[in-house]
Order: structure tokens, then sequence, then C-alpha cells
């Protein structure tokens, strides 16, 4: 029902109510009296107003329904509040479960189990009648708690899947803008800072030429170390690392910063805290280097302050400049391209804060932005904390309120005896297969055998208390936890199995191992120490050419590697499993414990016709539960591949058209500043001086037309290069900007040139394990040894899909590579690097 239409269900409660009373009791011929009309009445009318209202304040309203039914129970008689006690209880306790946390829920439902066990007590004691409705009150309260709880977290992850495909389209659209902005950013930073620095320095010794002539040869060596880091940053400009490892930290950056501007006779005075990797730390190193740059550029030789304070609320970075001195000229006064303060508001922004500029008092200058300082995690305070213990005091206090009036409250004399009630046996049973059930993810099989013992035991609890009530009741009570699991199993087998680091139940016979050899085999590969040979190329070929023979694979058509066999096989014997463990174990124990129960009260049918029967009844249950937790898991899976496929499509299409962008603007810088750049270091160790400085500046000119051309033509080319591995970085931004934590790692063993086959293959199977979504950190790992490929990716249970595999399989099978699985959540491929043959992509 939707939201809107639910709210017919309080009155349609209250006219059965009204149909069992007093409707019942009219047809009967028994009229009621004026006085119980009346508090009927009063219930009735309160509890469906509150029941029409339960979705603001669920909790009040399941307090305010309990209380009433209560109240009205002890006047009225049986059956008068027997729909609204019962049913009408149990929606304000859906209502609370669907829109309240799982503590809150479990508090109340435990509650209200309680607190009804204890009002009986005080009243009755416990007898064979009041412990069976207590088992099937607590069930009606745990069933109802249970399908709330689960219609929340079904109602939660669809409202997520919602809401990550639309963040993965906004970012499908805003990488490519976000890749442009990145490289005009970076491009900024090299000609403000590099090349302005040669130009400046150069414009320096010129002036001073003939006073101090030494100058002119520091300027030409800082001229060509300069154009060799010029040509190193717009490398790493067109091809960032995908990740972290080997980069100076954030401190040793912004103090080697500062001192390379020491060096070309800037007097800069720092004081600089300790700074985490992020985004906080990329904003404050560009911000420090452009307003030291600006510095330089207006200002030569006047004293600047760099203060870089990192706080747990805020990120403080101000760099001053002083006046300019007198009579120093400004021979960079004329480079600026006027995007200094628009990038520098754009890094702050970015990185979550703000950014002012302005004269200081003395006429220099200062920036100052204001960052995000340390993020604590979400914790529970002691706000929350005092939220759960007011509830449970609350809780406690309700529970107990019965117990108050105990001594005016008359109890029934019961006759003294040493036998316990069939209730009480009943209730221990229900607890014992309900604390089993929580088990059953942890230790499937020890949860599946003590399902079974408890089963048999309802008959033995039933003759033990002299229990004289419907004789398959307690059968049919034991039943409920088999069932639950059954359905779980189903679930689990069709939803691709346990969630990660869960253990899959009955995956193989105990005692037989999991892992066959091959699976060894491809360990030992994989962790081999580093220099001794794995594979080579030949033997990956011979033992594809032996699995064609081995299976009869046509010739031309991909077949799959070990792994992906070997994941077959267990993924059949995890099939084949599922039918005579579970779902036959339950089918003959329960039958066994329906057979017991009936012969065990007496019958006139022979013992093979109570088995026939019983096992009539017993599996078309036992097969319909397994069935619809089936039906339930594979409904999960298609939805989880739906998702999937097309979350994998959006991060295809968002890499494509950043990597379009970037070969774009990368074809420029080829062909405009690193033709200009070298010129500039040709010149320079020559010795000429006034060329150096002539070419700077024409390397300066190029770069500002570059970025003009960057911000202008903002066109979607028609043709987009396929990416390759230089496009990991953007994989890798593109999974962060959708939710997921992914690290790629490339060992110093990569070849810097990889054929081209290769490199395209490499990159799309990378892309297939990462882009298809997961609330788990993923980590990519790419070796090269012995003349092999290797990537190792971990955290990514995706791979145990069949379609990701087969796309996995096919890609690897075109280089006549191999692909592995296993242990959970890893996969693993090789791919034999061919000998060069003039189609290399670049890495």
């Amino acid at each position: 029902m939707k939201r809107n239409d639910d709210r017919l269900v309080p009155v349609l409660l209250l006219c059965a109510q009204a149909l069992v009373w007093p409707g019942a009791a009219l047809v009967r011929g028994d009229v009621p009296s004026a006085s119980a009309l009346l508090v009927a009445a009063l219930v009735a009318g309160s509890v469906t107003a509150v029941l029409t209202l339960r979705r603001s304040r669920p909790v009040a309203a399941l307090v305010v329904v309990a209380a009433a039914c209560a109240l009205g129970a002890g006047p009225l008689p049986a059956g008068a509040t027997a729909v609204l006690g019962t049913a009408g209880v149990a929606l304000a306790l859906w209502t609370v479960a669907t829109g309240r946390d799982t503590f809150t829920t479990l508090l109340c439902g435990t509650s209200l189990a309680v607190w009804q066990l204890v009002h009986g007590l005080t009243l009755h004691r416990l007898s064979d009648r009041d412990g069976l409705d207590l088992v099937l009150t607590a069930l009606l309260y745990a069933t109802t708690c249970g399908a709330g709880l689960f219609a929340r977290r079904a109602r939660r992850t669809r409202q997520a899947n919602e809401h990550l495909l639309r963040r993965a389209e906004s970012e499908r659209h805003r990488l490519p803008a976000v890749e442009r902005r990145r490289m005009e950013r970076e491009l900024h930073d090299v000609s403000a800072h590099h090349l302005t620095a040669v130009v400046v320095t150069a414009g320096a010794a010129l002036g001073l030429r003939e006073t101090r002539p030494e100058l002119a040869d520091e300027a030409l060596r800082f001229a060509v170390e300069t154009g060799h880091e010029v040509t190193r940053a717009l490398g790493a400009v067109r091809a960032p690392a995908p990740s972290a490892a080997g980069v100076p930290s954030p401190e040793e950056r912004l103090l080697g910063l500062v001192a390379g501007f020491r060096r070309i006779g800037q007097p800069v005075d720092c004081e600089i805290d300790p700074l985490p990797e992020g985004a906080v730390a990329d904003a404050a190193y560009g911000i420090v280097r452009e307003a030291l740059t600006n510095g330089a550029r207006y200002a030569p030789g006047a004293p600047t302050r760099v203060r870089c304070r990192y706080g747990d609320d805020r990120t403080d970075v101000v760099v001053t400049s002083g006046a300019p001195l007198s009579g120093a000229p400004a021979h960079g006064a004329d480079l600026g391209g006027g995007r200094g303060q628009g990038i520098l508001r754009s890094r702050a922004r970015e990185a979550g804060g703000t950014l002012t500029t302005g004269p200081t008092a003395d006429g220099g200058w200062e920036v100052r932005a204001v960052l995000p300082g340390r993020t604590a995690g979400p914790a529970d305070g002691p706000g929350a904390r005092g939220h759960r213990v007011a509830q449970v005091t609350a809780a406690a206090g309700l529970v107990l309120q019965p117990l108050l009036p105990v001594v005016a409250i008359r109890a029934e004399d019961t006759e003294p005896g040493s036998s316990v009630s069939a209730g009480v046996l009943f209730a221990l049973l229900a607890a014992a297969q309900a604390v089993t059930l929580l088990w059953l993810r942890r230790a499937p099989r020890t949860a599946y055998g003590a399902l079974a013992v408890l089963a048999l035991l309802w008959p033995v609890a039933a003759a033990a208390g002299d229990y004289g009530g419907p004789v398959l009741l307690p059968s049919a009570l034991g039943a409920v936890a088999t069932c639950v699991a059954l359905a779980v199993d189903g679930a689990v087998r069709a939803g691709g199995g346990w969630p990660r680091s869960s253990p899959r139940p009955f995956r193989a016979p105990v005692g037989q191992p999991t892992q066959g050899r091959g699976y060894r085999r491809s360990r030992r590969i994989f962790r081999a120490p580093v220099g001794q040979p794995t594979q080579g190329r030949g033997e990956l070929r011979e033992r594809s050419r032996r699995s064609r023979r081995i299976f009869g694979a046509p010739v031309g058509q991909p077949t799959q590697g070990r792994g992906e066999l070997r994941e077959r096989s267990r993924r059949s014997r995890g099939r084949l499993l599922t039918f005579p463990y579970p779902l036959a174990g339950a089918i003959t124990v329960h039958t066994a414990a329906v057979t017991a129960a009936v012969l065990q009260r007496g019958t006139g049918l022979p013992a093979s016709a109570v088995v026939v029967a019983a096992l009539a009844g017993t599996v078309p249950v036992t097969y319909a539960a397994h069935r619809v937790g089936t039906a339930r898991g594979r409904r999960a899976q298609d939805a989880r591949t739906a998702r999937d496929g097309r979350l994998g499509a959006l991060t295809g299409e968002a890499v494509r058209d950043a990597w379009a962008e970037r070969r774009r603007i990368a074809g420029g810088l080829e062909t405009t500043v690193l033709a200009r750049t070298a010129d500039m270091v040709a010149e320079a160790e020559a010795g000429r001086l006034d060329a150096t400085a002539e070419r700077a500046r024409e390397a300066l000119a190029v770069m500002r037309a570059l970025l003009d051309t960057v911000r202008d033509d903002e066109e979607r080319p028609a043709l987009r290069p396929q990416p390759t591995l230089q496009a990991l970085d953007l994989l890798a931004r593109q999974c962060r900007a959708t939710g997921r934590e992914v690290d790629i790692r490339l060992t110093g063993r990569v070849p810097e040139r990889l054929p081209a086959a290769v490199d395209l293959a490499a990159y799309h199977a990378a892309e297939t394990v990462l882009a298809t979504g997961g609330e788990h950190p993923a980590a990519l790992e790419l070796d090269s040894v012995d003349g092999t490929l290797t990537i190792t990716a971990t955290g990514v249970p995706s791979a145990a899909h069949p379609a990701v595999r087969e796309r996995l399989a096919a890609r690897v099978e075109a280089l006549d590579g191999t692909l592995t699985t296993g242990p959970a959540d890893t996969v693993r491929l090789l791919l034999p690097l061919a000998p060069g043959d003039g189609k290399e992509g670049e890495r």
C-alpha cells in the first residue's frame, strides 16, 4: 500500500473489531450493556485516531494503543479488543520498525512482549494457556519487527541506489569539466611559477651584468634546471599518477617550495604545520605557490611570510608580502594573465573553504585562506548515549508498571505441584531458536544442526508439559524458525552469497577443501619473490591450447582461464548442495516431529499413513519458504546487476569524455609549450642569456594562448580516443566521486610504454572490475614480472558475477592471458607483454 492510502487500514481494523464484538454477540442474541458499548467506543475511537496519525509519532502511538487496549480489556468481555489489541498493536509496531532505527524497534518490541508477560503474571501467574499465548504474542511481535526492519532496509537500499545513480549521472557530466579545470589550473601554475621564475631571474641577471657577472651563470643554470622541471611538470599534467605512492608529504612539498623561492633571492619566512594528504593540502600548496609567485613578480626582494596552521575546526593559510622595495625593478610585472585570483578562489572553494586578498597597512599584499580542519568521524556522543539511556529507562518503567499494584490485584489460586508448564517449555524453545537464528550467518552448519535438534524437542516439550491444545500447533511453531532459515539460505544462494567476509553455507562437505590444486598453484605464482620468474608467455599460450583440447572449445572462440573454470565448478557444487542439505534435512526433521506429536497424542491411523500425511504437509511449507527466499534473492540480484550495469556505463562515458579533453589539451602542449621550453633549455645550455629570457617569454605567451583555448573550446570532440592506463586516475576519481574509495598502485616494474593492445585491455579490465559499484574500498595493483603484466584487484565482489567474469575472460583470452578468481572478492589477470611492434601506447 502507498503511504497516502494506508490511513484506511485503521478504519478497516475498526470494522473488523466491530464484526467480532459486538457483531458476533448480537448475532447470538446477546445484547451488550450500554456501559460496555460506551467503553468499547472510547477505546476503539482513540485507538483508530492514534493509528491514523501514527507516522508522525510512531513510538508514542504504540504506547497509547497498547495502554488503551490493556485498559479496555478489563471491564469488557473477551474478544472486545481482540482485533485492535493484536492487529492494531502490530500495525503500530510495524510503523516504528519502518520509521525508526533498529535499536528503538527492538526495544519497543521487547518491552511490549515483556510488559504483557508481567501483566499476565500479576493477574494469573503462568499457566499452560498463558505460556502458549506468550509464545504466539512474541512470534507476532518478532515477525512484525523483522518484516518492518526488512521493509525499511529495502526502502533505504532502493533510495541509496537511486541516489547513487543520480550522483553518477551528475558526475558523468562533471568529470570532463573538472579535468579541464584541473589542467587549466596546473598549466597556469607551471607558467606562473616555473617560467615566470626564469624570466625574473634572467632579467635580474641582465640588469646586474656589469656589477655582478656571476649572476648570469647562475641564471643560465637555473633556466636549464627549470626547463627540465617544466617538462616533468607538464608530463605530470598529461598523465597524473593514480596513487600517491612516492609523493612527498604536504609539509615537505611546502618547505621545498619555500626553499626554491629563497634560491632565487626572495626572502621567505615560514611557519608550516604538518597537513594530511587530501584536498586541503593540495589547495594550501596551490595557494602558497600562487601567492609567492605573485610576490616575486610584483615585489622582488620584499620580505614574505608564509603561515599554515592546521587546527581542529579550520586550517589557516596566510601569505603576507611586504611592500615593493624602492629601486628594485619588477621584471615579471607584465607577465600576469589575469587568472590568478580566480584560480586561487576556485582552489579554496573546491576544498570547502574561502579566500580573501587585499593590501596590508604597510603597502604589501596578503592572501588569506580559511580551509576545513580536522574532521572527526560520526561518533556516538553524549547526547546520543543520553537519548539511549532515556529510552531504556522509559521502557523499563513501562515494563515494571504492572508490578506496582501487585498486592492489590487478585491472583488466581493454583494447585501446588512440581510439574513445569508446557507454556514455559515452549517459551524457552522459542527463545533458543531465536538465538540460533542470530548465528546463521556466522556458523551456518552449527545453526542448522541446532535448529534441527530444537525442532525435535517441541513434541517432547508438549508431552512433558501435558499439553492439551491443538496437536499440530507446537510443531508448527517449531517450523517457523526453520522456514526463516530456509528463506535466508535461498536469498543468499540466489543473491550471490553472503556479504563481504562472511562464510558461505554448505559450499562443500565438511573435510573437503574448497580450493583445488589450480588455486594453490596460482597462489604460489602470485606470491613469488620479487625478481623470480612466474610464468612466461609461452607457458600461458600452452596452457590456453591445453584448455581448448581438454574442454573442447571451438578454435577462435574464447575459453575461460583455469580460475574461471574453477570458480564455475565451485559455483555448481554450491547449487547441487543447496537442496540435499538444508531443505532435505528440514523436511526430514519436521516430518519426524509432526509424526511423533500425532502418535504421542494417539490416533487410529497406521504409522505409515501418519508419516505420509506429515510429509505431504511439510514438503510444501518448507519448499515454499525456500522458494520465497530464492525469489527475493533473485530480485535483489537483478536490481544490483541493473544498478551496476548502469553505473558502469556512466563511469565509462565520464572517463572517455574526460580522456578526450585531456588528449585535446595535451596535443596543444606538445606542439607549443614543450617546444618553446626545449628551445629555452637549448639557449641556456649554449650560454645565451638574452635568448633564454626571450624564449621563456615566448613559452609564457603560448601558455596563455593555450589557456585561452582550454577555456573557450568546450565542445565535445566527435571522435573520442580510447582510454589507456594513463586514464586510471580519471577512473579512480570517478569511482571516488560516486562514493567508493579506490586505491590504484603501479609498481616500478611496469614498463613506461606498453603495447597498444595490452594498454587498452588492461584499462578496460580495470574499468570492468572497479566501475560496477560497491560500498567497500577496492584496491588495484599493477605489476610486471618476466614479460607478464599482472593486474590484481581486491575488494571487488562484483568480479564473481557471471557477466563480469565473461567480459574479463573475453579480454584476457584475446591476448592469450589468464584469469583467476579467489580468494573472496579478489580477481587476478595475467597479460603477456608482446614484443614491441611500433604500436605501443604511452603510459
